[in-house]
Protein backbone atom coordinates (compact mmCIF):
# COMPACT_ATOMS: atom_id res chain seq x y z
CA UNK A 1 0.00 0.00 0.00
CA UNK A 2 1.54 3.60 -0.91
CA UNK A 3 -0.83 5.59 1.61
CA UNK A 4 -0.62 6.13 5.35
CA UNK A 5 -2.30 3.19 7.68
CA UNK A 6 -4.38 4.23 10.62
CA UNK A 7 -5.76 1.75 13.53
CA UNK A 8 -9.01 2.18 14.19
CA UNK A 9 -9.83 -0.70 15.86
CA UNK A 10 -13.53 0.56 17.44
CA UNK A 11 -14.53 1.85 13.98
CA UNK A 12 -15.38 5.35 15.90
CA UNK A 13 -14.94 6.80 11.69
CA UNK A 14 -18.46 4.68 11.73
CA UNK A 15 -17.41 3.61 7.91
CA UNK A 16 -18.50 0.70 6.39
CA UNK A 17 -16.36 0.21 3.60
CA UNK A 18 -12.62 0.96 2.58
CA UNK A 19 -10.49 2.72 1.66
CA UNK A 20 -11.42 5.59 3.48
CA UNK A 21 -10.48 8.59 2.48
CA UNK A 22 -9.73 11.53 5.25
CA UNK A 23 -9.32 15.28 4.95
CA UNK A 24 -7.54 16.24 8.01
CA UNK A 25 -6.65 19.68 8.86
CA UNK A 26 -3.13 21.12 10.49
CA UNK A 27 -4.28 20.51 14.03
CA UNK A 28 -4.97 16.63 13.09
CA UNK A 29 -8.93 17.35 13.51
CA UNK A 30 -10.46 15.18 10.67
CA UNK A 31 -12.56 17.23 8.60
CA UNK A 32 -14.99 15.23 5.85
CA UNK A 33 -14.61 11.43 5.60
CA UNK A 34 -14.67 9.39 2.73
CA UNK A 35 -16.45 12.02 0.40
CA UNK A 36 -17.61 11.08 -2.69
CA UNK A 37 -15.43 9.94 -5.56
CA UNK A 38 -17.10 12.01 -8.27
CA UNK A 39 -16.08 15.34 -6.80
CA UNK A 40 -13.38 14.42 -4.62
CA UNK A 41 -10.72 16.51 -6.48
CA UNK A 42 -13.08 19.34 -6.20
CA UNK A 43 -13.37 18.67 -2.44
CA UNK A 44 -10.07 18.52 -1.36
CA UNK A 45 -9.25 21.69 -3.71
CA UNK A 46 -11.59 23.82 -1.49
CA UNK A 47 -10.88 22.26 2.01
CA UNK A 48 -7.07 22.98 1.09
CA UNK A 49 -7.48 26.68 0.26
CA UNK A 50 -10.09 27.01 3.48
CA UNK A 51 -9.23 28.15 7.43
CA UNK A 52 -10.78 26.75 10.15
CA UNK A 53 -11.54 28.39 13.37
CA UNK A 54 -9.96 27.42 16.33
CA UNK A 55 -12.35 25.17 18.51
CA UNK A 56 -14.36 24.27 15.38
CA UNK A 57 -14.04 20.50 15.47
CA UNK A 58 -17.56 19.52 13.25
CA UNK A 59 -16.82 16.67 10.37
CA UNK A 60 -18.45 15.62 7.66
CA UNK A 61 -18.92 11.90 7.45
CA UNK A 62 -20.38 11.06 4.06
CA UNK A 63 -20.90 7.70 4.02
CA UNK A 64 -22.24 7.31 7.82
CA UNK A 65 -24.28 10.66 8.05
CA UNK A 66 -26.00 9.41 11.06
CA UNK A 67 -22.97 8.62 12.76
CA UNK A 68 -22.37 11.14 15.93
CA UNK A 69 -19.16 12.72 16.61
CA UNK A 70 -18.08 10.63 20.25
CA UNK A 71 -17.35 12.50 22.78
CA UNK A 72 -14.90 10.17 24.04
CA UNK A 73 -12.07 11.99 22.02
CA UNK A 74 -10.80 12.85 25.48
CA UNK A 75 -9.00 11.45 28.03
CA UNK A 76 -11.36 12.89 30.96
CA UNK A 77 -12.89 9.60 32.31
CA UNK A 78 -13.97 11.07 34.98
CA UNK A 79 -16.11 13.70 33.17
CA UNK A 80 -17.36 10.84 30.53
CA UNK A 81 -18.30 8.77 34.06
CA UNK A 82 -20.34 12.24 35.09
CA UNK A 83 -21.92 12.82 31.77
CA UNK A 84 -22.97 8.51 31.43
CA UNK A 85 -25.03 9.55 34.94
CA UNK A 86 -28.57 9.96 33.50
CA UNK A 87 -28.59 6.60 31.66
CA UNK A 88 -28.55 7.55 27.69
CA UNK A 89 -27.37 5.18 25.39
CA UNK A 90 -24.88 8.10 23.57
CA UNK A 91 -22.97 8.66 26.89
CA UNK A 92 -22.84 5.50 28.21
CA UNK A 93 -21.22 4.40 24.83
CA UNK A 94 -19.00 7.30 25.03
CA UNK A 95 -17.72 6.17 28.29
CA UNK A 96 -16.95 2.97 27.11
CA UNK A 97 -15.27 3.88 24.50
CA UNK A 98 -13.36 6.43 26.37
CA UNK A 99 -12.36 3.49 29.10
CA UNK A 100 -11.13 1.16 25.91
CA UNK A 101 -8.98 3.94 24.29
CA UNK A 102 -7.57 5.93 26.97
CA UNK A 103 -8.09 3.82 30.38
CA UNK A 104 -5.91 1.28 31.65
CA UNK A 105 -6.03 -2.54 31.54
CA UNK A 106 -7.97 -2.64 35.01
CA UNK A 107 -10.92 -0.52 33.12
CA UNK A 108 -11.66 -3.24 30.55
CA UNK A 109 -14.05 -4.80 33.14
CA UNK A 110 -15.98 -1.13 33.38
CA UNK A 111 -15.89 -0.95 29.76
CA UNK A 112 -17.23 -4.19 28.84
CA UNK A 113 -20.18 -3.82 32.06
CA UNK A 114 -20.90 -0.63 30.23
CA UNK A 115 -21.08 -2.01 27.02
CA UNK A 116 -23.45 -4.91 28.09
CA UNK A 117 -25.50 -1.77 30.21
CA UNK A 118 -25.73 -0.66 26.40
CA UNK A 119 -26.74 -3.60 24.57
CA UNK A 120 -29.47 -4.52 27.76
CA UNK A 121 -31.21 -1.66 27.05
CA UNK A 122 -31.12 -1.89 22.71
CA UNK A 123 -29.73 -5.26 21.74
CA UNK A 124 -29.52 -4.01 18.10
CA UNK A 125 -27.03 -1.47 18.63
CA UNK A 126 -24.83 -2.75 16.06
CA UNK A 127 -21.68 -0.57 17.16
CA UNK A 128 -21.87 -1.25 20.73
CA UNK A 129 -21.89 -5.22 19.91
CA UNK A 130 -18.79 -4.32 17.55
CA UNK A 131 -16.73 -2.31 20.31
CA UNK A 132 -17.75 -4.64 22.83
CA UNK A 133 -16.25 -7.37 21.09
CA UNK A 134 -13.45 -5.20 20.35
CA UNK A 135 -13.15 -5.09 24.66
CA UNK A 136 -13.54 -8.79 25.20
CA UNK A 137 -10.82 -9.55 22.97
CA UNK A 138 -8.65 -7.32 24.11
CA UNK A 139 -9.18 -8.21 27.76
CA UNK A 140 -8.53 -11.98 26.41
CA UNK A 141 -4.84 -11.03 25.87
CA UNK A 142 -4.16 -9.25 29.15
CA UNK A 143 -3.60 -10.53 32.46
CA UNK A 144 -6.76 -9.95 33.98
CA UNK A 145 -8.10 -12.24 31.20
CA UNK A 146 -11.73 -14.38 32.02
CA UNK A 147 -12.46 -17.40 30.60
CA UNK A 148 -14.03 -17.36 26.95
CA UNK A 149 -13.61 -13.74 26.72
CA UNK A 150 -12.08 -14.18 23.17
CA UNK A 151 -15.08 -16.66 22.31
CA UNK A 152 -17.83 -13.54 24.00
CA UNK A 153 -16.05 -11.52 21.52
CA UNK A 154 -16.71 -13.78 18.95
CA UNK A 155 -20.15 -13.63 19.60
CA UNK A 156 -20.41 -9.76 19.73
CA UNK A 157 -18.82 -9.30 15.91
CA UNK A 158 -21.27 -11.83 14.08
CA UNK A 159 -24.29 -10.22 16.24
CA UNK A 160 -22.99 -6.74 15.27
CA UNK A 161 -22.80 -8.31 11.67
CA UNK A 162 -26.01 -9.56 11.90
CA UNK A 163 -27.48 -6.40 12.65
CA UNK A 164 -25.55 -5.18 9.40
CA UNK A 165 -24.67 -7.52 7.10
CA UNK A 166 -23.23 -5.00 4.57
CA UNK A 167 -21.03 -3.87 7.35
CA UNK A 168 -17.51 -4.50 5.67
CA UNK A 169 -15.47 -3.52 8.29
CA UNK A 170 -17.66 -5.76 11.04
CA UNK A 171 -17.08 -8.59 8.60
CA UNK A 172 -13.61 -8.29 8.07
CA UNK A 173 -12.78 -8.54 11.47
CA UNK A 174 -14.47 -12.09 11.60
CA UNK A 175 -12.35 -12.63 8.82
CA UNK A 176 -9.00 -11.76 10.59
CA UNK A 177 -9.58 -14.81 12.39
CA UNK A 178 -11.65 -17.04 10.73
CA UNK A 179 -10.96 -19.57 8.27
CA UNK A 180 -8.52 -19.31 5.46
CA UNK A 181 -11.24 -20.05 2.89
CA UNK A 182 -13.15 -17.02 3.49
CA UNK A 183 -10.03 -14.53 3.73
CA UNK A 184 -9.68 -12.11 1.35
CA UNK A 185 -5.70 -11.80 1.74
CA UNK A 186 -3.41 -12.29 5.23
CA UNK A 187 -4.43 -9.22 7.52
CA UNK A 188 -1.11 -8.68 9.07
CA UNK A 189 1.54 -10.23 6.60
CA UNK A 190 2.59 -6.44 6.10
CA UNK A 191 4.01 -6.34 9.62
CA UNK A 192 7.21 -8.00 9.14
CA UNK A 193 8.23 -6.34 5.50
CA UNK A 194 7.46 -2.96 7.69
CA UNK A 195 9.44 -3.59 10.21
CA UNK A 196 12.66 -4.58 7.92
CA UNK A 197 11.98 -1.41 5.88
CA UNK A 198 11.87 1.17 9.26
CA UNK A 199 15.10 -0.91 10.04
CA UNK A 200 16.43 -0.44 7.05
CA UNK A 201 16.33 3.26 7.53
CA UNK A 202 18.51 3.17 10.50
CA UNK A 203 15.04 3.35 12.96
CA UNK A 204 13.73 0.96 15.45
CA UNK A 205 9.73 -0.25 14.73
CA UNK A 206 7.63 0.26 17.43
CA UNK A 207 7.07 -2.64 20.09
CA UNK A 208 3.87 -4.30 19.53
CA UNK A 209 1.89 -5.76 22.91
CA UNK A 210 0.70 -8.99 20.98
CA UNK A 211 2.16 -10.06 18.16
CA UNK A 212 -0.27 -10.83 14.79
CA UNK A 213 0.12 -14.74 14.53
CA UNK A 214 -1.80 -17.59 13.25
CA UNK A 215 -5.17 -16.77 10.93
CA UNK A 216 -3.99 -13.24 11.24
CA UNK A 217 -0.78 -13.92 9.15
CA UNK A 218 -2.30 -17.13 7.18
CA UNK A 219 -2.43 -17.25 3.53
CA UNK A 220 -6.11 -17.33 2.19
CA UNK A 221 -6.88 -20.80 0.32
CA UNK A 222 -9.19 -21.40 -2.79
CA UNK A 223 -9.88 -24.89 -1.86
CA UNK A 224 -9.92 -26.94 1.93
CA UNK A 225 -6.93 -29.46 2.09
CA UNK A 226 -7.61 -32.41 4.19
CA UNK A 227 -4.43 -34.19 5.83
CA UNK A 228 -5.08 -37.68 7.34
CA UNK A 229 -3.33 -40.49 7.98
CA UNK A 230 -1.34 -39.66 10.78
CA UNK A 231 -1.15 -42.15 13.61
CA UNK A 232 -3.07 -41.82 16.91
CA UNK A 233 -1.31 -41.13 20.06
CA UNK A 234 -3.79 -42.64 22.39
CA UNK A 235 -6.06 -44.44 20.77
CA UNK A 236 -6.98 -46.79 23.72
CA UNK A 237 -7.39 -43.78 26.11
CA UNK A 238 -4.63 -45.11 28.82
CA UNK A 239 -3.26 -41.95 29.83
CA UNK A 240 -4.25 -40.32 32.42
CA UNK A 241 -6.65 -37.07 32.75
CA UNK A 242 -5.71 -33.69 33.91
CA UNK A 243 -9.27 -32.14 34.11
CA UNK A 244 -8.08 -29.27 34.45
CA UNK A 245 -6.17 -29.45 37.30
CA UNK A 246 -2.70 -28.51 36.05
CA UNK A 247 -4.16 -26.68 32.61
CA UNK A 248 -6.28 -24.59 31.52
CA UNK A 249 -7.62 -24.93 28.44
CA UNK A 250 -9.73 -22.38 26.40
CA UNK A 251 -11.42 -23.11 22.44
CA UNK A 252 -12.26 -20.50 20.63
CA UNK A 253 -14.42 -21.16 16.81
CA UNK A 254 -14.36 -18.31 14.23
CA UNK A 255 -16.98 -18.22 13.18
CA UNK A 256 -19.02 -19.88 15.54
CA UNK A 257 -22.08 -20.91 13.34
CA UNK A 258 -21.74 -22.04 10.12
CA UNK A 259 -23.41 -23.54 7.20
CA UNK A 260 -23.37 -26.69 5.90
CA UNK A 261 -20.51 -26.89 3.38
CA UNK A 262 -18.15 -24.12 4.64
CA UNK A 263 -15.24 -23.78 7.14
CA UNK A 264 -14.21 -22.58 10.56
CA UNK A 265 -10.96 -22.09 12.22
CA UNK A 266 -10.41 -23.30 16.16
CA UNK A 267 -8.36 -21.64 18.34
CA UNK A 268 -6.83 -23.79 21.01
CA UNK A 269 -4.83 -21.87 24.00
CA UNK A 270 -3.43 -23.98 27.07
CA UNK A 271 -2.22 -22.16 29.94
CA UNK A 272 -0.56 -23.79 33.00
CA UNK A 273 -2.83 -22.68 36.01
CA UNK A 274 -0.58 -20.62 37.98
CA UNK A 275 -2.82 -20.97 41.14
CA UNK A 276 -0.87 -24.56 41.39
CA UNK A 277 2.38 -23.37 40.08
CA UNK A 278 2.24 -25.45 37.40
CA UNK A 279 4.67 -25.53 34.33
CA UNK A 280 5.69 -27.13 30.96
CA UNK A 281 8.08 -29.90 31.38
CA UNK A 282 10.42 -29.19 28.24
CA UNK A 283 12.98 -32.03 28.47
CA UNK A 284 10.56 -34.32 26.46
CA UNK A 285 8.49 -34.07 23.69
CA UNK A 286 6.39 -31.32 22.36
CA UNK A 287 3.02 -31.02 23.74
CA UNK A 288 -0.08 -33.06 20.86
CA UNK A 289 -3.14 -32.35 19.59
CA UNK A 290 -5.31 -35.15 18.23
CA UNK A 291 -8.62 -34.64 16.36
CA UNK A 292 -11.19 -37.40 16.35
CA UNK A 293 -12.54 -36.42 12.81
CA UNK A 294 -16.32 -36.85 12.61
CA UNK A 295 -18.31 -38.42 10.06
CA UNK A 296 -19.06 -35.87 7.30
CA UNK A 297 -16.58 -33.46 8.66
CA UNK A 298 -12.92 -32.74 7.36
CA UNK A 299 -9.85 -31.08 9.36
CA UNK A 300 -6.50 -29.58 7.84
CA UNK A 301 -4.57 -32.05 10.05
CA UNK A 302 -5.24 -34.66 12.29
CA UNK A 303 -2.13 -34.16 14.52
CA UNK A 304 -0.92 -30.49 15.56
CA UNK A 305 2.00 -30.41 17.48
CA UNK A 306 3.26 -27.40 19.65
CA UNK A 307 7.13 -26.74 20.07
CA UNK A 308 8.72 -26.26 24.12
CA UNK A 309 10.77 -23.59 24.34
CA UNK A 310 15.11 -24.25 25.07
CA UNK A 311 14.83 -23.79 29.17
CA UNK A 312 13.58 -26.83 30.66
CA UNK A 313 10.97 -25.89 32.28
CA UNK A 314 8.62 -22.73 31.32
CA UNK A 315 4.81 -21.09 31.91
CA UNK A 316 4.29 -19.55 28.85
CA UNK A 317 1.23 -19.77 26.88
CA UNK A 318 0.87 -22.61 23.98
CA UNK A 319 -1.40 -22.07 20.88
CA UNK A 320 -2.32 -23.91 18.02
CA UNK A 321 -4.99 -23.51 15.55
CA UNK A 322 -6.80 -25.61 12.86
CA UNK A 323 -9.39 -25.36 10.37
CA UNK A 324 -12.46 -27.76 10.07
CA UNK A 325 -15.13 -28.32 7.40
CA UNK A 326 -18.61 -29.49 7.61
CA UNK A 327 -20.00 -31.05 4.77
CA UNK A 328 -23.44 -30.68 3.32
CA UNK A 329 -24.40 -33.78 4.76
CA UNK A 330 -24.04 -32.53 8.01
CA UNK A 331 -26.98 -32.77 10.24
CA UNK A 332 -27.75 -29.11 11.28
CA UNK A 333 -27.77 -27.84 14.46
CA UNK A 334 -25.02 -27.86 17.47
CA UNK A 335 -22.02 -29.75 17.00
CA UNK A 336 -19.00 -31.67 18.95
CA UNK A 337 -16.07 -32.74 17.33
CA UNK A 338 -13.60 -34.75 20.26
CA UNK A 339 -10.19 -33.95 20.55
CA UNK A 340 -7.50 -34.28 23.26
CA UNK A 341 -4.26 -33.16 24.04
CA UNK A 342 -1.05 -34.77 25.75
CA UNK A 343 1.70 -33.09 27.19
CA UNK A 344 3.95 -32.95 29.84
CA UNK A 345 3.36 -30.93 32.78
CA UNK A 346 5.33 -30.67 36.37
CA UNK A 347 2.80 -30.20 39.55
CA UNK A 348 4.34 -26.94 41.64
CA UNK A 349 8.15 -25.95 42.13
CA UNK A 350 9.53 -29.27 43.39
CA UNK A 351 6.68 -31.27 42.39
CA UNK A 352 6.62 -34.84 40.59
CA UNK A 353 6.57 -34.06 36.39
CA UNK A 354 3.78 -36.00 34.75
CA UNK A 355 2.59 -37.29 31.71
CA UNK A 356 -1.09 -35.89 31.34
CA UNK A 357 -4.06 -36.16 29.01
CA UNK A 358 -7.17 -33.51 28.45
CA UNK A 359 -10.12 -34.13 26.52
CA UNK A 360 -11.23 -31.21 24.39
CA UNK A 361 -14.80 -30.50 22.72
CA UNK A 362 -14.89 -28.24 20.01
CA UNK A 363 -18.11 -26.75 19.97
CA UNK A 364 -20.06 -25.47 16.69
CA UNK A 365 -23.83 -24.86 14.94
CA UNK A 366 -23.96 -25.69 12.23
CA UNK A 367 -26.81 -24.04 9.94
CA UNK A 368 -28.83 -25.94 6.53
CA UNK A 369 -26.85 -25.50 3.89
CA UNK A 370 -28.36 -23.27 1.50
CA UNK A 371 -31.14 -24.69 -0.58
CA UNK A 372 -31.38 -27.00 1.82
CA UNK A 373 -34.96 -28.79 2.81
CA UNK A 374 -33.90 -29.85 6.19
Amino acid sequence: MGWPVLVDSLNLLGTSLVPVTLFIDERGIIREVSPPLADAQERLRRFLQQDFAEGDTETTVVDSPTVVPDAAATADIEALRVASAPGTAVALRNLADGLLMWGDEVDLDESIAVYERVLKADSLDGRAHFRAGVAYRRRSESSGRHADDFGTAVRHWEAALEIDPNNYIWRRRIQQYGPRLEKPYPFYDWVGVARKEIRGRGEDPVALRVEPRGAEIAQPLDAFVSRSGAEEPDPSGRILRDPGEFIDLEVTVVPARIVAGTSARVHLVFRPRLTAQAHWNNEVDDLMVWISIPPHWNADAELLTVGRPAQAVSQEDRRTELEILASTSVVPGPQTIPAYALYYVCEDVHGACLYRRQDVEIEIEVLPAQGSAR
